[in-house]
């Protein structure tokens, strides 16, 4: 493959891979190359090489008689990995609370206006950009590079599921924006790493539990929540 084959096959797996992620070709779609690469204004080699980046990552499938679809969303992959997300993402913002100063809090808080000024003309795609901006300013100073690596990885993952839970259940967007406040006001006041953390991984698991109610056909069990360790 030629270096310009090459760059183009990039372009074209971002142009894809973003309009999955933001749900314009939404699950099942059929990805045609030849129309594809025509709206991109390549030809069909670098549209299949993105196609099969694609696949690998588990956003395509192949099917029989049809070709390249759009991978539908799995609610147990998406419940696994928010569930994982809560211990990495709390762990990494308990570490890093005792590290943050002023500064970082208000960048914060006003990342959290943001969100909040976005209630009324609700759109989940933006309010998702916002919320990952809000958590990875309460853990960017997290001293543990592995513990990042998972936290990073998380997201990762939740991107490549199309996640975004607000979509689903919008009505929790609100809780969300109020439960930001509440961490930040624990940050605010040095409250123990250990609280903080268990703040932080509670918030995500509301998350989880919000949308395992509106998905029926997911095991609930696997969202414990603090009170259910008590």
């Amino acid at each position: 493959m030629t270096e310009a084959t090459e760059s183009k096959s990039q372009q074209a797996y971002a142009a894809v891979k973003q309009r999955i992620v933001h749900g314009i070709y939404t699950p099942g779609y059929r990805l045609v190359l030849a129309t594809i690469a025509t709206d991109l204004g390549v030809s069909v080699v670098p549209v299949r090489e993105a196609i099969r980046r694609l696949e690998a990552e588990g956003l395509v499938t192949f099917e029989r008689n049809v070709g390249a679809t759009v991978s539908g969303i799995d609610p147990t992959e998406y419940q696994y990995t928010m569930q994982t997300l809560s211990i990495v993402e709390g762990a990494a913002t308990g570490l890093s609370a005792q590290l943050m100063d002023k500064a970082d809090i208000a960048r914060a808080r006003a990342v959290n206006n943001r969100m909040r000024n976005c209630l009324a003309d609700f759109d989940p795609l933006q309010f998702t950009a916002l919320n990952q901006e809000f958590h990875s300013i309460l853990f960017e100073h997290c001293p543990n590079p592995h513990i990042l690596d998972l936290v990073q990885r998380g997201w990762n993952r939740l991107a490549a599921l199309r996640s975004s839970t607000f979509r689903f259940v919008p009505g929790r967007a609100r809780d969300s924006v109020n439960e930001h406040e509440n961490l930040l006001v624990l940050i605010e006041r040095g409250a123990e790493p250990a609280q903080i953390e268990q703040a932080a991984r509670q918030h995500r698991i509301a998350t989880l539990d919000a949308y395992l109610r509106q998905a029926p056909g997911t095991q609930k069990t696997l969202s414990t929540t603090s009170k259910d360790k008590q």
